[in-house]
């Protein structure tokens, strides 16, 4: 099974809603941004669990599934 299309528009539609990148698109957020989070631990609910799933994403390589729908966006 791959992954869940309704989570990945949610990481191109979604912005981080607090904190230093309040404003910016969960998908945008840098590496070392998530890898802080990594370290500290996520926030609890959906947004972390958005949060670790993007964090994956971009440690995998696997950005390019995101851009189909960041194209869908414009």
């Amino acid at each position: 099974m791959g992954p869940d299309p309704q989570l990945l528009l949610q990481l191109v539609e979604m912005q981080m809603p607090f904190g230093k990148y309040k404003g910016t698109l969960l998908c945008n957020l840098p590496v070392s941004y998530l890898e802080w989070f990594q370290r500290k631990g996520f926030p609890e609910g959906k947004l972390g669990m958005l949060l670790q799933t993007i964090y994956e994403i971009k440690l995998n390589g696997l950005e390019y599934l995101l851009v189909p729908l960041k194209n869908r966006r414009k």
